[in-house]
């Protein structure tokens, strides 16, 4: 979790977190985003389904996940999520524009995966 002195709704600094309560992943790690095919709407595009980049933030606070809130099965957990970049080649091998453009997008830690180093 990122603390920030001046957000009076950061923890003290003698708080221990639970299980889950720290993200899972850190900036600059490579992840796989899952490759799932569950019935209904969700937030994870296909095309990025399968895909490896680089965490580039986790994004606080920690938000519900809406993908189950919509379903009904949350009871407003919380769950992290992270901005995520990938190189427009990872996405779209074919890809030939600059090797610099890459794609930014946000996902919950749910849908990610440790890439084996």
């Amino acid at each position: 979790m990122t603390v920030r002195p001046w957000d009076v709704s950061a923890p003290a600094p003698d708080v221990v977190f639970a299980l889950a309560e720290q993200p899972a992943f850190r900036p600059g790690e490579r992840v796989r985003v899952a490759t799932r095919s569950p019935v209904g709407h969700y937030r994870v595009p296909i095309y990025i389904r399968g895909k490896v980049g680089t965490v580039e933030a986790v994004v606080e606070p920690s938000a519900v996940d809406n993908e189950q809130e919509g379903f009904g099965r949350n009871a407003g957990a919380k769950r992290h999520y992270y901005r995520m970049a990938f190189p427009m080649t990872e996405i779209w091998p074919q890809y030939a524009g600059s090797a610099q453009d890459g794609l930014r997008i946000e996902v919950f830690e749910t849908w990610l995966e440790r890439v084996d180093q």
